[in-house]
C-alpha cells in the first residue's frame, strides 16, 4: 500500500494480521464539517480499500496493472471523529474486468458509514 500516494497522505494502514482490513485515523486532513470526516476522504478511503482487495486477489507476483473504469459511492451516515475501518471484497475477477465492493464503518461493520462499487480494467503484461 506504500505505492498508493493518497493512502499515505490519508494515513491509511492495514490492520496487523489482515492485509485487506484497513484503518483510517481521524486527523485534521480528513476533517469536513467540525467533528466529521470529509466525504472526499471517505470516498478515497473506499477506493484504496477496493484497490488493496483487488491487488490481494490478483496475487503479489502478478504483473497486471489495474485501471479504474468507474466508482459509485453511497454515503449512509456521517463519519465521526474516530478511527474508520474499511474492507474491499472482489465480487468478480475476470481476465479483463474486475468488480469490487468496499465498505467503511466505525463502530460496527453491520452499520456502515459508506459503501462503494468499483469496476476495474485489468491490463496484463
Amino acid at each position: 500500500m506504500d505505492d498508493i500516494p493518497y493512502a499515505r497522505f490519508l494515513g491509511v494502514a492495514a490492520v496487523e494480521g489482515d492485509p485487506t482490513l484497513l484503518t483510517l485515523p481521524f486527523a485534521d486532513i480528513v476533517l469536513g464539517r467540525p467533528g466529521f470526516l470529509h466525504g472526499g476522504a471517505i470516498g478515497g478511503f473506499l477506493e484504496v480499500a477496493a484497490l488493496v482487495a483487488l491487488r490481494h486477489a490478483l496475487g503479489i507476483e502478478s504483473d497486471a496493472r489495474v485501471k479504474p473504469i468507474n466508482l459509485t459511492v453511497d454515503f449512509m451516515r456521517g463519519g465521526r471523529d474516530k478511527p474508520t475501518f474499511g474492507r474491499g471484497i472482489v465480487t468478480r475477477l475476470g481476465t479483463r474486468v474486475a468488480n469490487v465492493n468496499a465498505t467503511a464503518w466505525q463502530d460496527d461493520p453491520a452499520r456502515p458509514i459508506a459503501a462503494a462499487r468499483m469496476n476495474y480494467l485489468i491490463v496484463r503484461a
